[in-house]
């Protein structure tokens, strides 16, 4: 079963919608015997970095996640906020993240080029190596909404790139780890196909 970890911040239905769509089996949850037993989570997020971190902490799913990622490697998939919760901290926020992505989040340095933060709408990726949850998508693009992104210390788990006057890292991968800084439940076909390779991993 795969369970999307409700924290209170996040497109919790968009994501089941989608998942329906493509015939795969999912829940909400915030129960933390429930997400122990799953076999794979998506942990998605809206809004401020310190909000979401509190979020998980006042429900107890620290440990649980803790455990299942890091010990169990159960597969996981950060979305927005969730993927920069992966990290060490924020510049947006003083609590720690969780640290199990050698990685700070930044806002953006935008200085030119008329360009406004936050970055909105679609753009392309670079994928970097393996293509893992890219796999099968020709020309990829995806739907974005930040004003923080990723600065990956370790390049290697800096899965795709996109530019906003510069690159940054759109998307991450170590071992059973994935996040994209994107919406996948906002990108149409795009995000469809990020999902079923998701879930098809072993």
């Amino acid at each position: 079963m795969i369970v999307i970890v409700d924290i209170g911040m996040g497109n919790l239905g968009s994501i089941l919608n989608m998942l329906r769509k493509i015939k795969i089996e999912a829940k909400i949850s915030s129960r933390p015997e429930e997400i122990a037993g799953s076999d794979k989570l998506i942990l998605p997020g809206v809004g401020a970095f310190d909000n979401a971190m509190q979020a998980l902490h006042s429900r107890g799913l620290t440990s649980v996640l803790n455990k299942k990622v890091l010990e169990e490697k159960t597969p996981i998939l950060g979305i927005c906020l969730g993927m920069q919760m992966f990290c060490k901290g924020s510049e947006e926020g003083k609590l720690d993240g969780l640290g199990w992505i050698d990685a700070e989040t930044v806002r953006f340095r935008i200085s030119s080029n008329g360009l406004k933060v936050p970055h909105m709408g679609w753009n392309t990726i670079q994928v970097k190596g393996d293509p893992g949850i890219f796999k099968g998508i020709e020309e990829p693009r995806f739907y974005f909404v930040h004003s923080y992104h990723l600065v990956c210390r370790d390049e290697r788990d800096a899965l795709a790139t996109t530019h906003y006057e510069y690159d940054f890292a759109s998307a991450v991968h170590r071992e059973n780890i994935w996040g994209t800084q994107f919406h996948p439940e906002k990108s149409h076909k795009y995000g469809m196909k990020v999902f079923s390779n998701f879930v098809e991993m072993g």
